[in-house]
């Protein structure tokens, strides 16, 4: 199974933004963006001229970073957004939030998207009943994510440090019972993920 395994500091700082990839070190002064808020490499800090095409690239790379999506499977999302009806970008955003590993990341079960990957792998959650272990499953409005396993420390510990995030309005979390219910899937203005998606849609259109 692919995935990124480098620095994701290096992410972060690549795109200018935070993107919460590095879970508690992100919200401390530790966080690389903060102690070196210019691109890695040689000439990080040199000016350059970004083209069209070079902004609309950012875009989706920003994109594909913060969700923990490649390309391939990216670009599903996008296709799979452009046959919906409605704005394919924000079709493309709300598909990219009602991925499994993304909910358990929402609800506060995890610090980073990366850690709840890893949690969802290891079967700790169900979705109405049945243990889903595929971080990219795709939930609808009604379903019920609960814990499996109540004596994980780890989870535990992570909603308790996430305990002063805002929970997502289009969820319901039940802390005790270790539960978080889609009640819809989120809006655009719901969504609080500085991306100008109409780019990625421009740099798929061509």
């Amino acid at each position: 199974m692919a995935r990124y395994t480098g620095a994701v500091c290096r992410q972060c700082r690549r795109e200018g933004q935070k993107l919460f990839l590095k879970g508690e070190r992100c919200y401390s002064d530790k966080c690389a963006l903060t102690r070196r808020s210019f691109a890695p490499g040689q000439h990080g800090q040199a000016r350059k001229k970004v083209s069209e095409y070079g902004v609309q690239l950012r875009a989706k790379q920003k994109a594909k970073k913060y969700y923990g999506v490649l390309e391939s499977q990216f670009r599903k999302y996008y296709e799979m957004a452009n046959r919906k009806a409605g704005i394919t970008g924000e079709n493309l955003l709300r598909i990219l939030e009602s991925r499994m590993d993304n909910i358990v990341y929402r609800a506060g079960f995890a610090m980073s998207r990366a850690e709840a990957r890893q949690l969802v792998l290891h079967r700790h959650f169900t979705v109405n009943g049945k243990t889903v272990n595929i971080p990219s499953y795709l939930l609808k409005e009604g379903d019920v994510v609960e814990l499996r396993t109540r004596d994980c420390e780890k989870i535990k510990d992570s909603m308790e440090k996430n305990s002063g995030r805002p929970t997502p309005v289009w969820m319901t979390v039940d802390k005790d019972n270790y539960k978080a219910q889609i009640d819809r899937l989120p809006a655009r203005s719901e969504i609080d993920f500085d991306v100008a998606e109409h780019l990625i849609v421009e740099l798929y259109s061509k």
